[in-house]
């Protein structure tokens, strides 16, 4: 085996060494981007992942740099946004992605995008013409 050859498996070992909170944080995000539209919460996470609540929110801030919570919101906005581009209407979208109320889910986009649900929509919209 060449120097380089023990260098990068050194290297591995030492970046890889907690493969297994890895694995559960990547695992987390597939199970958040499947289930996006459930009403996921930590608790549910933790069961399903065999992990204290805790750590996984540790972990996956750690990661990916944000809460699992602000992660499925997030996912909830970019979802939404797709969904309005396509036709769909305000309130179905608001309930296709998960939101239980169309007043926070309007709140919430208009934060996050700077326009209404319907204001966004009319944009794309033209946009297209």
């Amino acid at each position: 085996m060449t120097f380089y050859e023990k260098e990068i498996h050194r290297v591995g070992r030492i970046i890889y060494a907690n493969r297994s909170q890895i694995d559960t944080v990547i695992r987390t995000r597939k199970y958040l981007d499947r289930n996006y539209e459930a009403n996921v919460n930590l608790n549910l996470l933790a069961r399903t992942h065999a992990v204290s609540k805790f750590h996984l929110l540790r972990l996956f801030k750690k990661y990916y740099g944000l809460t699992p919570a602000k992660y499925v919101t997030d996912k909830r906005i970019a979802m939404s946004k797709q969904h309005l581009e396509n036709g769909m209407s305000a309130t179905q979208t608001c309930f296709a992605v998960g939101f239980e109320s169309l007043g926070s889910f309007s709140t919430l986009f208009k934060r996050k995008t700077g326009k209404t649900p319907f204001e966004y929509q009319k944009e794309q919209l033209s946009r297209s013409f």
